[in-house]
């Protein structure tokens, strides 16, 4: 098993390249069994969360063709005509993005078998929206072993569809199974975050009929058939964030390079009114160490609202401030499982609930702590960017999901981080 060992209070001067979004990357990926054609999509983050989903593809038909990812961020999808309609357990449970598989391949194969979907234990994110969803399109549904299985025999067929509450994951799914569904598909309560803006984008440059109207509202008129397409992969919002933390936490300055400022106003402004020391460029920020004096109470929210996957790099960030704050976390049940490793490095945080109370705590310290999930994960490299002493970050597996080059972009700004067996 790897470890990430940082030592702490160095100095953190130089450039980061923002990467490509997974959370945009993945149902990007997904969209390619719309089409026979090939579907390339650039600036796609080398991420083990991108092997995966090409791997649950490849086992459904699709050629992943990956050469030119390491070097120029690009991938090659295309998907062949196949009776590959099962999305197994073994590589489903990885990833609870695999789940986006089901409504691109009842839309082309008129049936699937995708298992129950795993990944980080944040959650219950239960699937019942997707196939309720689904449903109303044609499709029908039973749980057999674990496996979702269904079929659309006459195919699929627009309809209206009210989302019973706001998920991403459901929004993707229903779109792309709606592209190619007979008639108008009206879907309400969508999802708005950019990542689904750029599966938008990308499916209109294949030939989609898709009309995005206010108020969580989408049209969709189905076609016969969608083509190839090459699309640039949105940058990564949270990794602006992440690191706009590490700058603002750390001596000296960081560049931020490749932001699309139009994802991150809502971010933004919870800085500013932070004080946090930044100067924005054309598509650049630079960040440089800042007094963290004033208390704020957070609400994680659905887009346009504060990031639930940046809950816990603020908490490092306000564990600084000299005032309580307090954040409520209203997307996922289970998602303050980092507190414990933080207040193990010296944070003062209590939970109550969904709500976390950040007390001041003067500074961290280092210590053997364990990684949780994802985001939880990179909060712990954030204070241990800060912390006095050495800190030892197990089943960093989880970093590797989210976070591409992390030790080579911390360290190419004087981190002393390094990975070790």
């Amino acid at each position: 098993m790897e470890k990430i060992v940082i030592v702490g209070e160095e100095p953190l001067q130089g450039t980061i390249a923002i990467s490509g979004s997974k959370n945009a990357s993945l149902p990007l990926m997904a969209a390619s069994i719309l089409t026979n054609d090939p579907l390339i999509l650039n600036n796609t983050p080398n991420l083990a969360d991108i092997h995966t989903m090409g791997s649950v593809l490849d086992s459904l038909g699709v050629n992943f063709d990956k050469t030119n990812l390491i070097e120029n961020n690009q991938i090659q999808l295309t998907y062949k005509e196949s009776n590959k309609a099962l999305a197994e357990y073994d590589l489903v449970r990885k990833m609870r993005a695999s789940i986006l598989v089901l409504g691109p391949l009842l839309a082309r194969k008129r049936e699937a078998s995708v298992s129950m979907p795993g990944g980080c234990a944040i959650g219950a994110r239960p699937v019942n929206i997707h196939v309720d969803a689904l449903a109303k399109l044609g499709g029908e549904f039973n749980l057999e072993q674990g496996y979702i299985k269904c079929e659309a025999k006459a195919g699929l067929k627009g309809a209206k569809i009210e989302l019973p509450m706001i998920s991403v994951g459901a929004t993707e799914n229903i779109i792309m199974a709606a592209t190619l569904a007979k008639g108008e598909t009206e879907i309400n309560n969508i999802a708005i975050e950019p990542e689904i803006i750029d599966l938008i984008d990308c499916l209109k440059a294949m030939g989609a009929l898709i009309e995005l109207q206010p108020n969580r509202k989408i049209l969709i008129q189905g076609v016969d058939e969608l083509h190839g397409a090459t699309h640039n992969v949105i940058p990564d919002r949270i990794e602006v964030g992440t690191y706009i933390i590490a700058g603002a936490i750390t001596e000296g300055e960081l560049e931020l390079k490749n932001i699309n400022f139009d994802h991150i106003e809502n971010l933004l402004s919870v800085f500013e009114n932070l004080d946090i020391n930044m100067h924005k460029g054309d598509n650049s920020l630079k960040v440089n160490i800042s007094d963290i004096s004033k208390s704020i109470e957070l609400d994680t929210r659905e887009f346009p609202g504060f990031p639930t996957d940046l809950q816990a790099q603020m908490m490092v960030l306000l564990s600084l401030s000299n005032s309580s704050s307090v954040i409520r976390e209203n997307i996922f049940e289970n998602r303050f499982m980092h507190v414990p490793e933080l207040n193990r490095m010296g944070a003062n945080i209590e939970t109550i609930g969904s709500k976390a109370i950040i007390n001041s705590c003067g500074g961290f310290s280092g210590a053997q702590v364990m990684a949780t999930d994802l985001r939880a994960s990179v909060s712990l490299v954030l204070a241990s960017l800060i912390a006095k002493g050495e800190t030892t970050i197990n089943r960093v597996y989880h970093l590797d999901r989210g976070y591409e080059k992390l030790e080579n972009k911390l360290a190419s700004c004087g981190a002393n981080i390094k990975r070790i067996q």
